[in-house]
């Protein structure tokens, strides 16, 4: 798990020593007080949810998570590049301001992945990830990142998105992600970038015998 690319390196630290801490003790707290101690030290459930449970989660309140489980016919392409973005530094490229229809249209798109998902009928995420909130103003930390997202969606994916604060960019896709990845790594022109294919998670954190 490379460090400030966002793909959670920090909850996988995180959830990772509570679990560890809480074996060695004799399990006095059970997964849901783990992911809940997790979450306070991260500052958000974003992606102690996930890491904790596994699958799609959506966290209205920290401790009310709504989770659902995906399909492995579901593959994400990750075109990770050689260099870091500081969540700190992502955080401070975001205005203080958006205007009102940009986050309407943004908060529709989020509904109505979260119902795509909980319907698993994944066609419907198809136009769904355009973003008017945080892409925009991070691009600049990620210049190829629109090019790379409209070479995945031209070779077949569903859509695409700066992962976390980035600097890590995800597509989506039912078919053919070798193909979108050649698609995004020729579109970023990074010779050292590395692109993984990898399908969805559904057991959440694990401790290995």
């Amino acid at each position: 798990m490379p460090p400030a690319r966002g793909l959670g390196s920090s909850v996988t630290v995180r959830l990772g020593i509570l679990h560890g801490l809480n074996e060695l003790t004799g399990k006095p707290l059970d997964r849901r007080c783990l992911y809940v101690l997790c979450a306070e030290l991260e500052g958000h459930p974003d992606n102690a949810a996930p890491g904790a449970f596994g699958g799609f989660t959506v966290v209205p309140a920290r401790a009310a998570v709504q989770r659902f489980a995906v399909d492995e016919k579901l593959s994400f392409v990750l075109w990770i590049p050689n260099f870091e973005i500081e969540t700190a530094a992502a955080r401070r490229a975001l205005p203080k301001d958006v205007p009102l229809s940009d986050a309407v249209a943004t908060l529709g798109r989020a509904a109505a992945i979260a119902a795509a998902f909980a319907a698993a009928d994944y066609r419907k995420l198809e136009g769904c990830f355009d973003d008017w909130l945080h892409q925009p103003y991070r691009e600049k930390l990620i210049p190829c990142l629109s090019r790379v997202i409209e070479a995945g969606r031209e070779a077949g994916a569903l859509g695409g998105w700066l992962s976390g604060s980035g600097s890590t960019i995800a597509c989506l896709t039912l078919g053919k992600p070798e193909k979108i990845a050649v698609a995004m790594h020729a579109a970023a022109g990074q010779a050292d970038a590395i692109v993984r294919v990898v399908a969805a998670d559904n057991s959440g954190v694990r401790i290995l015998r």
